[in-house]
């Protein structure tokens, strides 16, 4: 099918909207490869027409104190409706980890009813692997959801999305079109089993994989992981240097094309030998310093130009051109090879030091307390010299770096026992090595396919380990047919038991921390809003809030549960949030008496005297209160237009 019958779904030009067409002939003049498939124009335009949500708080399923809970969120629901009611986090999200269905057959469900409202209610039929057109359907199915991931990450976002052999080539096109092949920063292959299993291609499936994805590489940031005992042993302090063990690493950097003047031999002081840097490399170190580290094994050293069409040579000073001389018969070698041999003999070597006891290559020490924590993520590189920009590009991660599916089966089933009839879990370890290395310490983690919940346990892990406070926020919908949605009876259990230590295996290590569960009901709309009553209202404030000036900071804290009139939460900043609202017909203006009453509330929480009042109508005015008129502020801050309601398309072209 081409690319146009595939934008168009079939229908004739004459039959598309104005947008339609627009959107077409953008698409047309879009540079690169673009992925083609039935259906796609209407996916294309999917997450645009999903409607926010009414979010309820479900007490019972929250863990933790309130202020705990206000950090993290566990929604129930579809996550393409999820991510739309979560307007005020567009653009916020640090780091998206995600486990979608990798269309094994019957691992996921599609409702067609979606490609003409993608607000339908129903959650669709299973999707079996002896269905002709399942690749086509998985594709209709990911191309909105990985369409709203983008808008919801930072510009310096990092999505990391996991997969197996089934549709790795199919999600890294539409991966490479979304987000732009450029920002592609790494298709890791991890190795999910540590036993061979004779598969029926003869060939022996152990390895899954994790393609990383940047919003914009040139902001995104790959941090490092923890440096293991192992990678430690190489080094050591021969030479008693009072600055600790330290590695000889190569006095190179990259890039010699660009800096021919940085690339000319140096003298052995030892054997009288020329030394150049290697490969494509030139001196990490401007020659000043270059030739001061080499001053201080006794010897003083000159530029020289020895014809050997480089930059002039540092030699040892009124040395002969080794390159028609043998060095080894020069006197001022020699003179220079027994200051060197004093030098060593000594100890506490200079930081350009000459291996085999100075027969061998110059290198530089590396100490290791000054070394930045952690080490390149990857299984290969060639030596411990860190000056070069971390580029991971394709990479093996062996199941003792990352754990194994067998790994992930067996804590899920410590920590919830044997009843949670999922076959295959991502290890915790996987999870917390990408959590470390894209997503900022204080940073915020989603997951749209949160399953069992391994994301949220990670962060939590992760933060109790190294003293980080990274927040999450995790989807997951599961079966409700059957009256058990993984979202309750799964996840936010196994989020509880890790939370709080008490594992069905025995007591574990409490991580700490807390969440709020929320439930997607009705769609949002002005007639919704105006027939809450109070405890819906409520909920719906908390939900909706987003305060743009604390952008990194967590959500509201409820305060619903102190008994108090007005007061419903608080922030960050210590400021009151207000709901002047006793449901449909009710009298719900802000009047004086009414201000009254939440100037000594405030004043009971101890809060500041900054007010955030939510209500129908502004009868008192003072300078100390912001005032959101319901609906329509709610209304702004799900993304919704205040006049017509349409969905705001600005942060989704």
């Amino acid at each position: 099918m081409t690319e146009l019958a595939s934008r168009t779904d079939g229908r004739l030009l004459a039959d598309l909207s104005r947008a339609e067409l627009l959107s077409l002939l953008e698409a047309q003049n879009e540079p690169g490869i673009r992925i083609a498939f039935p259906g796609k124009g209407t996916a294309r335009q999917l997450a645009r027409r999903v409607r926010p949500r009414v979010s309820r708080l479900i007490a019972q399923h929250s863990v933790g104190a309130p202020e705990e809970q206000a950090k993290n969120l566990v929604i129930e629901g579809d996550n393409l409706q999820a991510m739309t009611t979560l307007y005020g986090q567009r653009g916020q999200v640090d780091l998206i980890i995600t486990d979608p269905p990798y269309n094994t057959g019957n691992d996921w469900r599609y409702n067609d009813k979606w490609d003409e409202d993608p607000n339908d209610p129903g959650i669709g039929d299973w999707v079996g692997r002896d269905d002709p057109g399942r690749h086509t359907i998985w594709m209709r199915f990911m191309w909105p959801r990985l369409h709203m991931m983008r808008s919801m990450l930072k510009p310096a976002g990092v999505l990391a999305i996991c997969i197996d052999h089934r549709e790795l080539f199919r999600l890294g096109q539409m991966l490479d079109e979304l987000f732009g092949e450029n920002n592609r920063i790494a298709v890791i292959n991890w190795e999910r089993s540590s036993t061979l299993r004779n598969d029926k291609t003869g060939v022996s499936t152990a390895t899954e994989y994790v393609l990383v994805y940047a919003k914009d590489a040139g902001k995104a940031q790959t941090g490092r992981v923890d440096r293991t005992k192992d990678q430690d042993l190489g080094y050591t302090n021969p030479d008693q240097d009072p600055q600790g063990s330290w590695y000889g690493a190569a006095p190179f950097a990259p890039g010699r094309s660009s800096h021919e003047q940085m690339y000319y031999a140096v003298q052995n002081p030892f054997t009288g030998e020329l030394h150049y840097p290697t490969g494509t490399k030139h001196w990490a170190n401007g020659k000043p310093t270059v030739r001061s580290m080499l001053e201080e094994w006794g010897s003083e050293y000159a530029e020289v130009d020895i014809g050997d069409n480089c930059a002039p040579a540092l030699l040892l000073k009124g040395a002969k051109n080794p390159l028609i001389f043998d060095a080894a018969r020069d006197p001022v070698v020699k003179k220079a090879q027994r200051a060197a041999l004093l030098v060593r003999k000594r100890g506490q070597w200079p930081m350009l030091v000459f291996t085999r006891e100075g027969n061998g290559k110059p290198r530089r020490k590396t100490y290791l307390n000054k070394l930045k924590k952690g080490v390149v993520p990857s299984t290969y590189w060639a030596d411990h010299d860190f000056l070069e920009p971390l580029d991971i590009g394709c990479t093996s991660w062996d199941s003792s770096e990352s754990g194994t599916s067998e790994a992930g089966s067996r804590e899920l089933r410590a920590i919830l026992g044997n009843d949670h009839e999922f076959e295959t879990v991502k290890p915790v370890k996987l999870f917390q090595k990408i959590v470390q290395l894209w997503c900022p310490t204080d940073g915020l983690v989603m997951d749209p396919f949160a399953g069992s919940g391994t994301t949220g346990h990670a962060v939590l892990a992760q933060n109790l380990s190294s003293g980080c406070t990274r927040r999450f926020i995790l989807m997951e919908q599961g079966r409700p047919e059957r009256g058990d949605s993984y979202a309750r009876s799964l996840l936010a259990q196994r989020l509880r038991k890790v939370i709080t230590g008490d594992w069905h295996s025995g007591r574990g290590t409490p991580l700490g921390g807390g969440f709020r569960f929320s439930q997607l009901q009705k769609k949002v709309d002005a007639e919704c809003v105006l027939r809450m009553e109070r405890e819906e209202m409520l909920d719906t404030v908390i939900a909706s809030h987003f305060d743009a000036s604390r952008r990194r900071g967590p959500g509201l804290t409820s305060l619903s549960e102190k008994g108090y009139r007005y007061l419903i939460a608080s922030n960050a900043d210590q400021e009151g949030f207000f709901l002047v609202w006793d449901g449909p017909g009710c009298n719900t203006n802000l009047t004086e008496e009414v201000y009254e009453a939440i100037a000594n509330e405030a004043s009971a929480a101890q809060l500041k005297a900054v007010y955030h009042v939510y209500g129908r109508l502004y009868v008192f005015q003072t300078d100390t209160v912001s005032f959101y008129q319901i609906p329509d502020r709610i209304l702004s801050d799900f993304g919704l237009n205040m006049s017509s309601e349409p969905f705001s398309e600005e942060t989704l072209t």
